[in-house]
């Protein structure tokens, strides 16, 4: 019986990859129907169950912190991608798309993924243990990357606006990409131990013994399978955006709440990963997801868009609006008191959580 659920779970992670692609090619630049657009979400959502699958088999192959950066990339690579299209299409409405996403992915993870895997570790385990080192070095970075590129374009004034001149522009995307770099160097190289899970002693967790690592070929599969996962998700998502952009305006919300959509969809996969790992008493690894993801989308967005900026129409506007400043520096000072004490309980998943649901209700209710 047990075998045979595993290879119905190997089937559709397989075809589920498949089927989203070739829905993409059918479906890519035509205006989908009622009926099409609920087939669509459908493959869309199989999809991201997909992805999650197949990331874990590659870092369970590779082993932590590698599993989670692998994730972590390839989501925001193809967030790239969505959000450069986007903007393409979108002109001069589409100029905050790329703020508001990044800034959306950082608090969904700093605040939402983060919170309910301490809630979940928590719950389940008593307490949520975690490396304060490798934990605290992640969340100076995705500060320090957030105020350079979200928070300075509001008070500069070489460009009128909360934008950046070309030259401090080049200076935040060269910034945001060497920042990046030696964060990746210090997770897997110099100091990989900070970043792996933790026992309740404080013992490193170096390789897991529930069950045997895949192949390398099974690991390449997966790893093929993820890539084209990502690709359905993301350009299935763009497919259904202009009915979410029409839902939105037709609700009278604000066009923000476009760019909180595509963030919460496109790290779906993530935040399942990261739930799955609380559960099974990794709140390390969740972590590593959570503020790698962050990480990524901002020293990977900002370089992007500021190169698609020499051809794409209408301005770039990268700076927060107050409430939405206000909101990051609650986000930084909260996680840095959690993260000090290298262990959490309920009550800070559940502080976390609540600042994220402030946060979407801001978002709808400006």
């Amino acid at each position: 019986m047990i075998t045979r659920l595993r290879g119905l779970v190997a089937a559709w992670t397989i075809i589920v990859p498949l089927l989203a692609v070739v829905l993409l090619i059918l479906t890519w630049g035509r205006s989908l129907p009622g009926t099409l657009v609920g087939l669509v979400t459908l493959v869309l959502a199989g999809s991201v169950l997909a992805a999650v699958h197949h990331a874990e088999v590659v870092a369970h192959r590779v082993g932590e912190p590698f599993g989670s950066l692998v994730l972590a990339i390839a989501v925001t690579v193809i967030e790239v991608a969505l959000i450069v299209t986007l903007m393409a299409d979108g002109g001069d409405k589409s100029s905050t798309l790329a703020r508001d996403t990044v800034f959306a992915a950082v608090m969904i993870t700093c605040n939402g993924v983060v919170g309910m895997s301490l809630l979940v570790g928590s719950l389940r385990h008593g307490t949520a243990v975690f490396n304060a080192e490798g934990t605290g070095a992640a969340l100076a970075t995705v500060a320090t990357l957030a105020t350079l590129s979200l928070v300075l374009p509001t008070f500069t004034t070489s460009q009128p606006g909360p934008q950046f001149s070309g030259v401090q522009l080049t200076f935040a995307a060269i910034s945001s990409l060497v920042l990046y770099g030696l964060f990746v160097a210090t997770q897997t190289v110099r100091h990989r131990d900070y970043f792996l899970p933790i026992t309740r002693q404080g013992e490193v967790i170096t390789s897991e013994d529930h069950a045997a690592a895949p192949s390398a070929r099974t690991a390449w599969i997966s790893l093929g399978l993820l890539g084209m996962a990502l690709v359905g998700v993301v350009g299935l998502a763009k497919g259904v955006s202009p009915t979410v952009e029409s839902a939105v305006e037709a609700a009278g919300l604000h066009h923000a709440v476009v760019g909180v959509i595509i963030a919460l969809l496109v790290l779906l996969p993530e935040t399942i990963a990261a739930l799955r790992s609380a559960r099974r008493d990794r709140v390390q690894t969740s972590l590593n997801l959570a503020l790698g993801s962050a990480m990524a989308s901002i020293g990977l967005t900002i370089p992007a868009v500021a190169l698609a900026s020499l051809w794409l129409p209408g301005p770039l506007v990268l700076g927060l609006g107050s409430t939405h400043m206000l909101m990051l520096l609650l986000t930084v000072v909260v996680t840095s008191l959690t993260v000090v004490p290298g262990r959490a309980t309920p009550l800070q998943g559940g502080v976390h959580l609540v600042i994220f649901a402030a946060y979407l209700e801001l978002a709808i209710n400006p």
